[in-house]
């Protein structure tokens, strides 16, 4: 079986581990998330790690992602070095393997070391964590940060956005990073980066206003604008639903 790899170079030590990956994975049971893809927290070489096995492509996508487009696990691995070299949290990259059968891309796997949270932007959206208006307030210059360093986050929601409180303040890590643009960004095209957030009005305006005042933005642009985008993700989030329940 034809196995493509990359590793950190911080992470030598796990050059002996990238052809067992399938059994490794296979073995533990300690999932986290299970869906179209599946996180696992495996101890490799002493290190603490999350392992995210991508789903099986279908036929035609396993020879796109063969032949003519990087495959998820690569991307997330190739992303996340960028953003570590500017300086932008997210769960330290280890590498990526991808093993091929007949030829064409069949089980692909990204390797991070695991980072430990407190809670998600959606507890805090949800207003389940204390101090609730401040975390979103920093997520908002958090967000200007990333926006000013020209990260577009393509999945910009709820469960991806992992928060750590400490001492100093609250620190932000983005995941499920394999969908991103590295662009120019302006403060009116940053406003729209919030409507997966399935935000309250009350949370939208509280946000915007932080962006604004960030940005140089006027600030009931800003407000108008996040509410617009928030509002049309809702409105094709509740159509997809009720066409779901429709074919049922």
């Amino acid at each position: 079986m034809k196995i493509d790899y990359a590793l950190n170079p911080d992470f030598p030590e796990f050059e002996s581990t990238v052809s067992i990956l399938p059994e490794l994975f296979e073995q533990n049971t300690q999932s986290i998330h299970k869906a179209r893809n599946e996180l696992k927290i495996v101890e490799i070489h002493g290190i603490k790690t999350v392992i995210k096995s991508f789903k099986i492509p279908h036929s035609l996508n396993r020879l796109v992602y063969t032949y003519f487009r990087s495959s998820k696990a690569s991307k997330s691995y190739t992303n996340a070095m960028i953003l570590k070299g500017l300086e932008i949290s997210t769960p330290e990259p280890i590498g990526y393997a991808e093993f091929y059968s007949s030829k064409t891309l069949k089980n692909s796997y990204f390797i991070t070391r695991y980072c430990p949270y407190d809670f998600t932007i959606r507890e805090a959206l949800h207003h389940k964590v204390k101090n609730y208006q401040e975390v979103l307030r920093c997520f908002a210059a958090y967000t200007f940060d990333l926006h000013q360093k020209g990260v577009w986050h393509l999945d910009y929601s709820p469960g991806n956005i992992l928060i750590q409180e400490t001492s100093e303040g609250y620190l932000f890590y983005i995941v499920d990073i394999n969908r991103m643009d590295f662009r120019s960004i302006t403060p009116m095209q940053g406003c729209e980066n919030f409507n997966k957030l399935w935000a309250s009005d009350e949370d939208i305006i509280m946000m915007a206003k932080e962006y604004a005042h960030l940005s140089g933005l006027d600030e009931t642009i800003a407000i108008t604008e996040m509410q617009r985008h928030n509002n049309a993700n809702k409105r094709i989030k509740n159509f997809k639903k009720r066409l779901k329940a429709l074919l049922k």
